[in-house]
């Protein structure tokens, strides 16, 4: 989500740029450059990023953005860090296309989470979410750990509830950004939030149930 000062820094740049501010283009693009590059890696196949670099790709949604800017300043249709999102994820889309076979399953909407957009600050602050007492991780293994539950049990659910997970904690995006993405009410947008969060709890619980008896049984 963007602070209020960004956000303010961003209705500035807008202005500028539509005036005629070359200058005022490129640092609005820049503006973004971190977050499209935490959305873009998020939703790389790890088998497509050990080929492709979100960084890469970041680039080329910035190029074609700027070349798209006049169009867009001309006719803001929605919010700019939206519409920016709408090229990323077609360059997103662009990537699995050129890196799948045509009879292998579309990955369009088969978006994974890989190890490195989440940070372990944003891994401990969901996880807090998660559980009811929530431990202090004792060593770094133990956090690391947690992480990777996490980010395991974010990939085992469907993608609709996925992607909300992915768009609040790794894009930062408002709950109105959400429901501006997805073409929901803010009200719809925060219910599927919490019906995500739900069963991510509960893939968490099964899966902690399920080492307990490996425990025994082992």
């Amino acid at each position: 989500m963007m602070d209020e000062a960004n956000t303010q820094r961003q209705a500035m740049l807008v202005e500028k740029a539509r005036m005629g501010d070359p200058q005022a283009g490129e640092s609005l693009l820049q503006l973004h450059r971190e977050r499209l590059r935490r959305m873009i890696d998020s939703r790389l196949d790890p088998a497509i990023s050990r080929r492709e670099d979100a960084s890469d790709i970041v680039q080329n949604v910035i190029f074609e953005a700027h070349k798209r800017l006049a169009q867009y300043l001309a006719n803001p249709s929605m919010p700019f860090q939206l519409w920016l999102r709408h090229i990323a994820q077609d360059h997103i889309i662009d990537a699995h296309r050129r890196h799948r076979q045509a009879q292998r399953r579309s990955l369009d909407r088969e978006q994974y989470l890989s190890s490195g957009p989440m940070s372990d600050q944003s891994s401990m602050d969901l996880a807090a979410q998660l559980f009811d007492r929530q431990p202090t991780p004792a060593s770094e293994a133990m956090r690391h750990e947690l992480r990777n539950n996490l980010i395991s049990a974010i990939n085992s659910l469907n993608s609709d509830d996925r992607e909300v997970i992915l768009m609040r904690h790794v894009e930062q995006m408002s709950n109105q950004e959400v429901a501006s993405t997805q073409g929901v009410t803010e009200a719809a947008a925060s219910m599927r939030y919490l019906r995500a969060i739900r069963r991510l709890k509960e893939t968490l619980a099964a899966g902690n149930s399920g080492s307990q008896s490996d425990d025994f049984t082992g």
